[in-house]
């Protein structure tokens, strides 16, 4: 058994080594990552750090302002493009891997497959999105496999819905794109004509989408009807059903190993269950990951849709960024764990991905080694997976305005830009962090060990746990410390955070219910060491009776080991 621990990088900017950027650069003038310089050493490093999965982002074609029509690829519109480079979730061919990637494009497709061979010599696996909701508002596969229809190739536009299509259309309705300020000027030289409109990939069912809807894409019909209050035609199965499955049953005839599944939620349940179902009769190890932000569907997804595993955005995520920034009590982090106690093992935890605002910005905490402690609750707290960002582990702030993406403390996936912690690390393709600072190195030093330690120790990787914040009383400031136990076999791990800016020296108590559970032996004196710093505790004790007192740095954790 394996505790997943997911690397997301996004090769545009993960291997993109231009030391000078401009605002809103061609890929000329900015560069752009390439799957070749996702080396062997780089490989080696990620699953050193601890990964067991990458996550390859934004490898599918999709729009882009850059102009491959010498390739034969056709020049999208830049009215429906966002940024330069583009949107990795505006998909342009299912079927295609995005040319920007590729040193040589017309051997675009072989160099995504030596990567991922790369990664599985490395000891890897290897995740892609599947964005099932919505395409490019110029979609069009021109590497689909011979015989194979292409979205919307079949469909009747006078039809504003019909099961039948694969598109939502508005009849007597011409598309109109919102603009930019920057996009004004654009305007005068492009027009863009669609008709009759599409719907906006948001459930945008008008003609002329805001400037905040996801109007540089269209939503795809699975046979909910829902100008007609969500009625579900699923009889005869929709076209578009067996098209998306035999996408995914492509990609892995090609050599991936799982999916992560974009805006999963807005797609019906039925079509995962079904889908999954029928992909796994073919691959029954490939894993399926939601993007879920309701709570009230993980459930449905879960055990109707079949998913893996699913986004714990809305819950742990929101509430360990609440801790760590917004003085949260770190006492509630028990409520948000016993909220999917029944389905825990299925949740993804995280503290950064592509949508999320970077640890080390302005808008979270400023530093990335104030969120030691959440990331040790989120790797150490169950057997279920975590995930962390490329740069996540540099301290990546996001402060830049790399163009369409403003100073929002995220890294842009729309343009042609650089991660700058990151490529400290990568060093010009050395990855060997030969540029990094000592703060850098230190925090990449803390995920290494960390995540290591999350598939080394079997107490972490699938012991029980229980969770001691109830029955803390003097010495443990529950608004700011955190602590629990996790047992396996003979294995105990005690895991201590401490969420204050400043040193803490605490005092934990463990209740006899703890070694009920746990089936632990209570004894006056043992050794403990403490995974994280190597550091040993001599004559700690383990009993109902003594409590256990440690001291804990600002913004760190132990995780104590009983030898």
């Amino acid at each position: 058994m394996q505790k997943p621990i997911i690397y997301q990088l996004l090769p545009r900017t993960f291997a993109n080594f231009t030391e000078q950027t401009v605002r809103s650069g061609s890929i000329e003038e900015n560069g752009c990552g390439k799957l070749n310089d996702i080396t062997d050493k780089a490989l080696r490093e990620i699953h050193e750090l601890g990964a067991t999965h990458i996550w390859l982002t934004g490898i599918i074609e999709h729009a882009t302002q850059t102009d491959y029509t010498e390739h034969g690829i056709e020049k999208d519109n830049p009215l429906v493009v966002k940024g330069k480079a583009g949107s990795p979730y505006a998909i342009k061919d299912y079927y295609d891997i995005d040319p920007d990637l590729a040193e040589d494009i017309e051997n675009r497709m072989q160099e995504a497959e030596a990567l991922f061979g790369r990664i599985h010599k490395a000891g890897m696996e290897v995740i892609m999105d599947f964005v099932p909701n919505h395409v490019a508002r110029q979609y069009k596969s021109d590497k689909r496999p011979a015989g194979v229809h292409d979205i919307g190739e079949d469909d009747n536009p006078d039809w504003a819905f019909s099961p039948l299509n694969d598109y939502y259309y508005l009849p007597g309705h011409h598309f109109c794109a919102p603009m930019t300020p920057e996009e004004i000027q654009t305007a005068a030289e492009e027009v863009y004509t669609e008709y009759p409109a599409k719907a906006t990939g948001n459930d945008c069912f008008r003609p002329n989408p805001g400037t905040d809807d996801w109007y540089e894409t269209v939503k795809l019909n699975y046979g909910v009807f829902y100008e007609g209050g969500g009625e579900k035609q699923f009889d005869p199965r929709p076209r578009l059903w067996d098209k998306m499955r035999d996408i995914l049953l492509y990609w892995c005839g090609k050599g991936v190993d799982g999916f992560r599944c974009d805006m999963a939620e807005m797609v019906p349940v039925e079509f995962w269950g079904w889908v999954i179902e029928e992909v796994k009769k073919q691959y029954p190890k490939v894993l399926f990951i939601a993007e879920v932000y309701n709570p009230s569907l993980y459930r449905q997804y879960i055990f109707e849709g079949k998913f893996d595993y699913l986004y714990d955005k809305v819950g742990m995520y929101d509430y360990l960024r609440g801790v760590t920034s917004k003085d949260y009590a770190a006492e509630g982090i028990t409520r948000q764990w016993q909220n999917t106690e029944d389905i825990r093992r299925y949740m993804l935890y995280f503290l950064e991905n592509h949508d999320e605002q970077r640890i080390a910005s302005g808008f979270f905490c400023g530093r990335g080694i104030c969120a030691e402690p959440a990331m040790i609750v989120a790797t150490c707290l169950g057997e279920n997976p975590v995930m962390i960002y490329a740069g996540q582990e540099t301290g990546e702030a996001a402060m830049l305005s790399e163009g369409f993406s403003g100073i929002d403390g995220r890294s842009s996936i729309f343009d042609y830009c650089t991660v700058p912690s990151l490529q400290a690390w990568t060093n010009g393709g050395k990855y060997d962090g030969g540029q990094m600072t000592d703060e850098q190195k230190e925090l990449r030093e803390f995920y290494k060990t960390l995540l290591t330690i999350a598939n080394k120790e079997a107490a972490l990787r699938e012991g029980l746990m229980f969770d001691l914040e109830y029955v803390q009383t003097e010495g443990f400031n529950k608004n700011k410390q955190y602590a629990f136990l996790r047992k396996a076999g003979d294995e105990t791990v005690l895991v201590a955070v401490n969420f204050d800016a400043r040193t803490e020296r605490v005092r934990i108590q463990i209740p006899k219910a703890a070694f009920l559970y746990l089936e632990m032996e209570e004894k006056e004196k043992v050794k403990m060491t403490d995974l994280m710093s190597g550091r040993v505790y001599e004559n700690v004790p383990l009993n109902t009776y003594q409590a256990i007192e440690v001291e804990i740095p600002a913004w760190k954790g132990v995780v104590m080991k009983v030898q």
